[in-house]
């Protein structure tokens, strides 16, 4: 056995009384490798003080080892330009990563950068997590010029039968619905919708024909007039539900198409004297951890980012393996808090 200079995987495979591919293979946590043979390797690895050469690893296998997560600004109220809704689905991403032998770059976009020459054409990645993306119609030709390069790549969003990308997304066509008919439970007759409701924002689009679809089995009419456009934030909230009030059209519930917009509503409400929900129900959804903080507690609909951020990473690994990806849509779950309870009024 060598000895001198440099140890290498050869002396570990002499030292454990194994080939030297059978070496590389337990270090890269292979099923092919019984257990027994990888306490071998193992304890080799730790009595010669070996370190893996990922550099050299990496070269033969022309990968890096590394994922990129790249999230896009947005418009918030503090300086961070993150959806708090991003935040528990980063910890989730991160853990399967590592879970997974992985490295994660994560990176900070501006939609005005050339993103994905970034990190598809220098190779710092072997494939792309993208969270976060405003205006789908702009964001949809980016995410073609990914595909149409080879790039791999994977993301949160809705699915849609004619997008060039692969996407996980939770359900919310069911997720609006179930909102809408909670609502109607609540005896809310006058439901307005907080939200763009366009093909520009799919997701807030799904949750409001879900939502409709809830009012139109209640044999009740949508008013275009009880919908008004808002963007994730909550000054866009707030806003919005100063429009909706200064409008005089009446309305007994706010159906916001996410937490942050429903807590600009709050606030709006407030100053207007109309209180939640004795005198207007509201809802939001995404279930961020301040909607059970705020006053009064906000009904939501809840997506499990924790799945959400593990079935990216595999599905992103399953892509780079070569095998046959899938979008898919997770469920959701309705969860009611003090701000739509009216039924007792």
């Amino acid at each position: 056995m060598a000895t001198k200079g440099k140890i290498t995987s050869l002396d570990i495979a002499y030292l454990a009384g194994v080939s030297q591919a059978t070496v590389s293979r337990a270090l890269r946590g292979s099923p092919l490798v019984n257990e027994e043979t990888r306490r071998r390797v193992e304890a080799a690895v730790k009595q010669l003080n070996y370190k893996v050469d990922k550099n050299a690893s990496n070269l033969r296998t022309q990968h890096s080892g590394t994922l990129a997560l790249l999230i896009f600004e947005d418009p918030t109220a503090d300086d961070s330009h993150i959806n708090p809704f991003f935040l528990s689905m980063l910890g989730s991403i991160t853990r399967a990563c590592a879970q997974q032998g992985y490295d994660l770059l994560i990176s900070f976009q501006q939609f005005s950068r050339d993103w994905h020459a970034d990190y598809a054409d220098s190779k710092k990645a072997d494939g792309i997590i993208l969270l976060g993306y405003g205006d789908y119609l702009a964001y949809r030709d980016r995410l073609a010029a990914l595909a149409a390069q080879g790039t791999k790549s994977v993301r949160w969003g809705a699915v849609l039968p004619d997008q060039p990308d692969v996407s996980i997304g939770c359900d919310n066509h069911h997720g609006g619905r179930a909102i809408g008919e909670h609502l109607l439970a609540q005896g809310c007759r006058n439901i307005a919708f907080i939200g763009d409701a366009s093909n520009h924002f799919p997701e807030f689009q799904d949750r409001y024909l879900g939502f409709a679809e809830a009012l139109d089995e209640a044999g009740l009419e949508v008013d275009p007039a009880l919908q008004v456009d808002a963007e994730t934030t909550e000054l866009s909230g707030y806003e919005a539900a100063r429009q909706l009030i200064a409008s005089g059209v009446p309305f007994d519930a706010v159906f916001a198409a996410s937490d942050l917009i429903a807590f600009g509503a709050l606030r709006a409400l407030d100053e207007h004297g109309l209180k939640v929900p004795e005198d207007v129900a509201v809802a939001g959804y995404d279930d961020i951890p301040m909607a059970r903080f705020v006053t009064p507690a906000l009904t939501t609909v809840q997506q499990d980012t924790r799945q959400a951020g593990e079935m990216l990473v595999a599905a992103l690994l399953r892509m780079i393996r070569g095998e046959k990806v899938e979008s898919t849509i997770l469920p959701v779950k309705l969860t009611v808090r003090r701000s739509s309870l009216r039924a007792a009024k």
